[in-house]
């Protein structure tokens, strides 16, 4: 199935979930999660890049700063046909990138200055191919939909567990049954969609990126770089709940489930970006 496809299926999928656990109160219910799912999709559609940038201490840089740095993604973003996204840097070892902006119109790509050090100037270009692919793609507004609409479905369980343990008299045994099983397993469901459009978002942004540089094996170098680098040194700054912008987990060995990661395997990843070869 086509990631596009499946992504807007598992949009869908959140909503319906959302919107089913408000039913259970009743009208009122329904329409308050409705109301709070629009609402906070448009807080986060105009605020997500600056809530990520300040989380992760992020700095713009000028091409006189970074004049590598700027001259890659002006290559990229003029292959990808959008315009030249922001530049930033983090001051943190551990060797990462992410993107950001609602659409490439406000594109920003981030840097750590542990990645800066750690590929060649060929990797780092197939890091911002993937992160260019993603702008392109608007994936940090689809994942950030999806996380939001997650966010929902855990406040709308916790009060569902609550009115199960102490609800009316007037309820019946089923129903109430009904709201503590709910309470349970949706935020469970929530996660899991959540991370499969995280995860199916991650597999089309390699294979743009290496389509734009016509170079999958750039990006393939660099996630096994990467990857442990970031064992060798995980970010110690910033919330774990932001690990899904980045290109590789950040927070790599404090993830104590790897079902519950953002992020596909590595080796699956690279393995996909060398099958382009053939």
């Amino acid at each position: 199935m086509d990631n596009r496809i499946k992504t807007v299926m598992l949009l869908a999928l959140l909503t319906a979930v959302a919107l089913w656990i408000g039913q259970l109160f009743g009208p009122t219910g329904f329409y308050f999660a409705l109301t709070i799912v629009l609402l906070m999709n448009v807080g986060m559609y105009f605020f997500s890049d600056k809530l990520a940038l300040m989380m992760y201490r992020a700095q713009e840089v000028t091409p006189q700063q970074q004049p590598v740095l700027h001259r890659l993604v002006q290559e990229v973003a003029h292959k990808a046909k959008i315009p030249k996204p922001r530049v930033y840097i983090i001051n943190s070892a551990t060797p990462n990138a992410f993107a950001t902006g609602r659409n490439p119109k406000h594109g920003v790509v981030a840097f750590t200055t542990g990645i800066m050090s750690l590929l060649t100037e060929r990797e780092l270009k197939g890091v911002i191919a993937h992160e260019i692919a993603h702008i392109k793609n608007r994936d940090i507004l689809i994942t950030t939909i999806a996380a939001s609409i997650a966010g929902l479905i855990s406040y709308l369980a916790t009060m569902a567990q609550w009115a199960a343990i102490f609800g009316s008299r007037d309820q019946s045994m089923g129903s109430l049954a009904q709201l503590l099983v709910m309470s349970i397993l949706a935020p469970i469901i929530a996660l899991i969609i959540r991370m499969a459009v995280s995860r199916a978002r991650e597999y089309y942004a390699d294979k743009r990126g290496a389509e734009f540089i016509n170079d999958p094996e750039a990006l393939a170098s660099a996630l096994e770089k990467l990857e442990g680098g970031v064992k060798r040194r995980p970010m110690q700054h910033g919330p774990q709940a932001g690990e899904s912008l980045f290109i590789i987990n950040p927070f790599a060995g404090k993830s104590f489930l790897k079902i519950l990661s953002t992020h596909p395997e590595t080796s699956e990843r690279v393995k996909r970006l060398r099958a382009m070869r053939v």
